[in-house]
């Protein structure tokens, strides 16, 4: 298909009396979709549907959507009855990824509560900032979590329902088993009916450098980003009928591997709400290990499987992809971080029937920005796509003075998904959302035919001399070259220059290049000015967030420099 037969398709997706029919309104707020959920109960009874069908797999666990949905509808009876929990209350979840993760948020959400996840990786202050910032009165965690907090919780006064703990084990004051509350007796519960601006989420940002701030979603916001992932599964459809048929024909039921963290959009947007409309079955991963993912895509026949870069490469790295292992695998995608030219053509290159994609958003716009998949993806895969029907991007420093097409600056974001802004800090949230528009920080730029294409961060700039120099460039040059698996660039101060580049590449021992081969290999690409004045080879893996992102002032830190 050509570009005008994608915009076609495009189109008419989009028109009246189309699933995906787009609204514009005459006051000249956010374009939306006309048909998207109400609130997010409305989104996850769709699953009910679906009944004995297999819809959770995690270790020995097996849950059909009626088991997950008895088991939601139990702990709703208990958190709105004897836990009194009312609409607009706070309801932290704090544990790893498994069945428990998913029937709590269920569960929360169908009383009308705001559901917290907070980063299960998080350290004790970290998840006690999200306690204690969000005003949450409940906490449902695992065990290790509770181990962390159990002090705090005991000195805040709040209840604490606790996953997975051993039967002999004893339970601290104001805890209670969630095992125990799903045995008792159901009790009746009525979900309140929630409108679409009152308030479903609060996702704290990943901060590297200060405390974290909790992004406050409301139930719209998240509902149009639901149905603006749904448009782009089908727009895909539309636009890579060959790949999307030989899916249809293998016979094998949509199953996604899920392997990145609930508490974070990609996980809980992209794979978890995205999965009761459709029936998708999901396997749950613990913790990420590329030989583990293998075994479940074999043995589970996974269709589909959506990671951070440094996933992707692991997963491509292994001898068993592309073998009768993967076969099953008809869906990869990308996101988290930025990817290199090398990475996209390899992942077509050995599945070349593969359904690749990958796409923009942040925290802030519940994952929505643009998004490219099949056809347009092997077309532009070094782009994020198109802007998605109900985004507005504008390039520059002012929103309201965009810059032309073409040229790179700030990007802003404005659409239906955007946050109501950071929880109880109003500064913060003035100085990100101007007029309705979301100052994202990153860099980039539209093409000539309107794909999005990032070029970096605002604040991941190298000023060497007056030259701005972008991070992510030198990082996706270098992750080309053979022999590095990560690499992260940054600044050092520099008496004459202000600051100079220095890059950390990590590899495999043996076959890790040289400094000066790094530094030959850079320049062979790049203008002079961007080459590492410094090289540091890392034997172990970089120090990277709950979302792939690798933290830099731990980097630093940990190779003794300024």
């Amino acid at each position: 298909m050509s570009i005008e037969q994608w915009r076609q398709a495009w189109q008419q997706l989009t028109a009246p009396g189309s699933p995906f029919e787009v609204m514009t309104p005459a006051d000249g707020s956010p374009r939306y979709f006309r048909h998207a959920a109400r609130n997010l109960v409305q989104v996850i009874d769709a699953g009910r549907v679906h009944g004995d069908k297999e819809f959770v797999v995690w270790q020995q666990q097996r849950l059909t959507f009626a088991a997950f949905f008895e088991a939601v509808d139990r702990l709703a009876g208990q958190l709105s009855g004897p836990l009194a929990v009312r609409p607009g209350d706070r309801v932290v979840i704090a544990m790893r990824n498994q069945p428990a993760w998913l029937v709590a948020f269920a569960a929360i959400q169908r009383c009308g509560a705001v559901c917290v996840p907070l980063n299960s990786w998080g350290l004790r202050d970290e998840l006690l900032h999200g306690v204690e910032d969000s005003g949450a009165r409940l906490l449902i965690c695992d065990e290790a979590r509770l181990a962390v907090l159990q002090a705090d919780l005991a000195a805040g006064d709040r209840t604490c329902i606790v996953v997975g703990l051993a039967p002999e084990a004893a339970l601290a004051d104001r805890c209670l088993r969630y095992e125990a509350l799903l045995a008792a007796e159901p009790l009746a519960h009525q979900p309140p009916d929630l409108a679409p601006e009152a308030p479903a989420l609060i996702l704290y940002t990943s901060g590297t450098t200060s405390r974290a701030k909790g992004v406050l979603s409301s139930h719209r916001a998240v509902c149009q980003a639901l149905t603006a992932l749904e448009f782009q599964g089908a727009f895909c459809a539309m636009s890579s009928p060959q790949r999307v048929g030989g899916l249809l024909a293998s016979g094998y039921a949509p199953t996604s591997l899920m392997a990145v963290p609930l508490f974070h959009v990609s996980g809980l947007h992209a794979q978890f709400l995205s999965a009761f409309r459709p029936g998708r079955r999901l396997l749950l991963m613990y913790k990420w290990d590329a030989s583990q993912a293998l075994d479940l895509i074999r043995d589970e026949c996974c269709t589909q499987f959506n990671g951070a870069p440094v996933m992707m490469q692991q997963l491509l790295a292994s001898p068993r992809y592309g073998t009768d292992d993967t076969a099953s695998l008809f869906g990869l995608g990308l996101g988290g971080g930025a990817s290199s030219a090398g990475l996209l053509a390899e992942m077509l290159a050995r599945k070349p029937e593969v359904i690749g994609g990958s796409g923009y958003g942040l925290t802030e716009s519940n994952g929505i920005g643009a998004a490219i998949g099949g056809d347009p993806f092997e077309y532009r895969p070094a782009s994020a796509g198109w802007p998605l029907p109900i985004v507005d991007v504008r390039i520059g420093d002012d929103p309201l003075q965009p810059q032309l097409p073409g040229t790179e600056g700030l990007i802003w974001l404005r659409s239906p998904t955007l946050m109501e802004g950071y929880w109880q800090l109003p500064g913060a949230t003035a100085g990100s959302l101007r007029e309705g528009w979301l100052d994202t920080g990153d860099l980039g730029y539209l093409d000539e035919q309107g794909f999005l294409c990032i070029s970096g961060r605002v604040k991941d700039l190298i000023n060497r001399g007056g030259e701005k120099i972008s991070a992510a460039e030198i990082e996706t040059c270098v992750s080309d070259m053979a022999g590095v698996q990560e690499a992260a660039a940054f600044a050092l101060d520099d008496p004459a220059l202000g600051e100079v580049v220095a890059l950390a590449i990590h590899g495999s021992p043996g076959v890790l290049p040289s400094d000066e081969q790094v530094r030959s290999y850079i320049a062979a690409r790049l203008a002079a000015y961007k080459v590492p004045a410094q090289v540091f080879r890392v034997a172990h893996p970089l120090p990277r967030n709950a979302t792939g992102k690798v933290l830099k002032a731990a980097l630093k830190a940990s190779l003794r420099v300024e």
